[in-house]
């Protein structure tokens, strides 16, 4: 039986991987200078989780065929995933170019220009949807949070500074090139981070049975080199020491396959498969832990992604958890 293509991306799209991973191989001879057929071999990679092989895939393919849209928009997607923004953002203004308008090009654009800042080149995506289909649900949810966007002053730069501030104060002290002795006092006293040793004070670690001047002093120097002393958390009123992790909690009642399902195989648009990637939320019964309030705290998370998130939980029965439970 001879296999066309059209059969081969059935069978990616219903789950049949094997069987289209050996269709394509199969016609490998004649397929290399295919473009589609190595479109194909990105969607058996994208199913099969293997980022970096659907991104080899499709540019391959869009080298044979460099007009193809649905090329230029897998390939964007999946750059985008990956934070390369800038070929990610060439790319869906290729497919925007296009006629007629791809319409997830223009939202997976507007979402990137918000990243970058720019309110206006977003809002003007939203709008652009919006013209062609006036009751596009999350191009209006997402035009709001734009506008909001646009209200509030932002300041990038400190943002950036804070996030560099939190990520040295989680380094372990266990990477620091401290004594036997230093080591073990501190792992005695459950200090295991930069951040846990700014919240003590010198008199506490000299108070602890044999930390001594000596293991004093070679703290002390190393914390002088990163700019920081004892106790700045406790004397800093600016302080602001990296965010506790979520509270753990029971899981939702729900089969194991469905609290084990990956988000990444929800299809969520990208603003929210990356706010969700920043909370490190990987499973369903890990999102559905979490409350409203916790998603729409984390940047670029609003009230389009929120509605599309507990969309995607109702159609697996679940729901995000409530904020008193």
């Amino acid at each position: 039986m001879v296999v066309t293509m059209e059969q081969v991306e059935s069978w990616i799209a219903s789950g049949q991987l094997d069987q289209a991973a050996e269709a394509l191989e199969k016609a490998r001879s004649t397929g290399e200078s295919d473009g589609r057929w190595h479109f194909l071999r990105g969607m058996l990679a994208e199913k099969r989780g293997d980022a970096a092989g659907a991104i080899e895939a499709y540019q391959r393919a869009l080298e044979l065929n460099p007009e193809d849209e649905r090329t230029m928009f897998r390939l964007a997607y999946n750059l985008d995933l990956r934070g390369e923004d800038a070929e990610a953002i060439r790319l869906y203004r290729a497919c925007v170019d296009q006629v007629p308008t791809h319409v997830n090009a223009l939202m997976n654009l507007a979402v990137l220009y918000e990243d970058h800042g720019d309110f206006d080149a977003a809002a003007q995506c939203l709008q652009d949807v919006l013209a062609t289909y006036p009751n596009h649900s999350r191009a209006r949810l997402f035009l709001k949070d734009v506008r909001s966007s646009m209200e509030m002053y932002y300041d990038e730069n400190l943002d950036r500074s804070r996030e560099r501030h939190n990520a040295l104060l989680d380094i372990q002290v266990a990477d620091f090139e401290l004594s036997v002795r230093s080591r073990n006092c501190l792992k005695k006293m459950n200090i295991n981070t930069l951040g846990d040793l700014l919240r003590v004070t010198e008199a506490e670690l000299l108070a602890y049975k044999n930390f001594g001047e000596t293991s004093l002093y070679e703290i002390k120097a190393m914390l002088a080199q990163k700019g920081l002393r004892l106790g700045q958390a406790l004397e800093d009123p600016n302080f602001a020491p990296p965010p506790p992790p979520p509270p753990k909690r029971p899981l939702p009642q729900a089969p194991p396959e469905v609290l084990n399902k990956p988000v990444a195989e929800l299809e969520l648009s990208v603003r929210s498969r990356k706010c969700l990637q920043r909370l490190n939320i990987t499973t369903l019964g890990e999102l559905a832990m979490r409350t409203e309030a916790e998603l729409l705290g984390t940047k670029n998370f609003g009230q389009t992604s929120l509605a599309e998130v507990k969309e995607r939980l109702r159609q697996y029965n679940l729901s995000l958890r409530q904020a008193d439970s």
